[in-house]
């Protein structure tokens, strides 16, 4: 096993009295590296027709998003392993600068080709940041006191997802495509040192070897997943010979990795961290939220635009019921988890409300109107700020201090499959359904349209005649039907989870009610660590 030592003795007590406005210091930077992964995404997807129109390359498109995304997620697991074995902070900073050249090389693209490439780098870059700012927050913040500064960190995601499309859109139009990419680095700068100069955690070093063989066969088994969900009922049909290469591809990779991970001297995801019961229902939980909330936000505006007639250019104010019920409920369980060290009524209460918004908006038809459609967001918001922020506090106090980084990754890492396979499932299910539903009202025209794709954008709206345009809007509301119905049926997973969660006590917490107090916790406190 790892020789792992400790080199960092407890600082004095009296550096107390500068703490708080360290960590403000550090949190700030941890949100704007946090902000730099969650918003790429985002404005490069409003920027994407621009790119287009310069480079070419119309038939690898979908690669560009798909690079950064199989990247990011399999190089999670690696960088929540690393930052356990040599010291978080070096592991993150490393990743603030693979993120910049990756996003500094992509402005610089010449062809598709290059920025495919380009966005894959930013990508690996873009996996050590989003573990990196959560395992961070477990080594400052007793779990006691974490749920409130997770809950700043579910309102940058809030934020992302609002601006990110209306930011992208801006600096396209004004300064040109490249600068979305550029845009990252003053910001990365600033987190970079901030981070350098502010935040002092214990310094490791390890013996060990990394678990190449394992980084390996999970990294496989992720991407091939990845590219399942990716191009089944898209590039390639679901029954085609090359989805189901990948599926055996997956299997084999994954069942090797496990059996490997039982006798790898440092294994990149120890299995004993599934022994803890509450660990395995929060990934479960994880896997779903992720599923839910991508899906909805690929939907909601597709149905907005189509049947509401709104504007695409505001798409990202379209989500602003869901996103900011998502945003004032995760600060508020954060808040009370801090004061009262109880949290397992957000689980079940926030998948009860995400079963009831998915089914309300599964009810939506050509005739809702937007105020309708406003509430039946806000309350699957509501459901998912419950669940955003407490699944990684409670995923993060049922492991050891040394397993931190592990835990940290593996929870974004399930959130991140069951965004993979949200949007690809519900996006197979919107598709198929729209395009029965165009053969049947619009007849061989109506087909023909949709047999591409059942996603038209608002000028090639305008251009059908009434009869295929209202075609259009009734395919759409069956399409979102059935996504959401199903996404309502998946959350009663999330649901039957929640119920068998045990309250184990946050480490942190101080003295119980019955005077004795609880075990103490692996990790440093606020004073000890900056």
């Amino acid at each position: 096993m790892a020789d792992t030592t400790d080199t960092t003795d407890t600082p004095a007590a009296d550096a107390g009295e500068k703490q708080p406005k360290s960590v403000r210091v550090v949190l700030l930077a941890l949100m704007i590296a946090m902000m730099l992964a969650m918003l790429d995404n985002m404005i490069i997807g409003t920027a994407m027709p621009t790119i287009v129109g310069e480079l070419g390359g119309l038939e690898h498109l979908s690669w560009v998003v798909t690079a950064y995304t199989l990247a990011t997620a399999a190089s999670t697991p690696l960088w929540g392993k690393l930052g356990d074995m040599y010291g978080r902070k070096g592991t993150f900073l490393s990743s603030i600068v693979l993120f910049l050249i990756g996003s500094a090389l992509s402005g610089m693209a010449q062809n598709m080709s290059e920025l495919i490439g380009f966005r894959a780098v930013q990508g690996l870059g873009a996996g050590g940041l989003m573990v990196g700012v959560m395992a961070i927050i477990g080594d400052l913040i007793p779990p006691r006191e974490r749920g409130k500064y997770q809950g700043m960190m579910a309102g940058v995601m809030a934020l992302a997802m609002i601006g990110g499309p209306l930011v992208g859109g801006t600096i396209t139009d004004n300064w040109g495509w490249r600068w979305a990419f550029y845009i990252n680095l003053p910001l990365g700068v600033i987190a970079l040192v901030a981070v350098s100069a502010v935040l002092h955690l214990p310094k490791k070093r390890s013996k060990a070897r990394i678990d190449y063989l394992g980084a390996g066969l999970l990294t496989v088994g992720i991407t091939a997943i990845v590219l399942v969900t990716t191009w089944g009922g898209t590039e390639y049909a679901w029954s085609s010979a090359r989805i189901m290469e990948l599926i055996g591809i997956g299997v084999a990779a994954l069942v090797g990795f496990v059996f490997w991970q039982t006798r790898a001297a440092e294994p990149v995801l120890p299995l004993h961290i599934f022994r803890s019961l509450n660990f395995t229902l929060m990934s479960v939980i994880g896997f779903i939220t992720g599923f839910v909330m991508f899906g909805a936000t690929l939907f909601l505006p597709l149905y907005q635009q189509a049947v509401q007639g709104a504007s695409a250019t505001n798409s990202g104010l379209l989500l602003l019921p869901m996103l900011g019920a998502m945003l004032v409920t995760s600060m508020v369980a954060g808040r009370v988890t801090t004061n009262t060290g109880k949290y397992k009524v957000f689980p079940i209460v926030g998948s009860a409300l995400m079963i009831v918004g998915l089914y309300l908006l599964s009810t939506m038809d050509t005739g809702t109107s937007r105020l309708t459609s406003g509430v039946f967001m806000a309350v699957v918001g509501l459901g998912m700020g419950c669940l955003m922020q407490i699944t990684m506090l409670v995923a993060q106090n049922s492991v050891e201090m040394k397993d931190m980084g592990v835990a940290s990754s593996s929870t974004t890492l399930f959130r991140t499959l069951g965004s993979s396979f949200g949007v690809a499932i519900m996006g197979a299910l919107f598709n198929h359904r729209v395009q029965d539903v165009m053969t049947e009202r619009g007849g061989s025209l109506g087909s023909k349209l949709t047999e591409q794709s059942a996603q038209l954008d608002a000028k090639s709206l305008e251009k059908l005649p009434v009869l295929v345009r209202e075609a259009y809007q009734h395919a759409v509301s069956a399409g979102t039907h059935s996504a959401f119905l199903l996404g309502a049926v998946v959350a009663v997973v999330a649901f039957v989870a929640a119920v068998f969660v045990k309250e184990v006590p946050l480490k942190g917490a101080g003295p119980k009610e019955d005077g004795k107090p609880d075990a103490p916790a692996a990790q440093p406190s606020v004073v000890e660590a900056v």
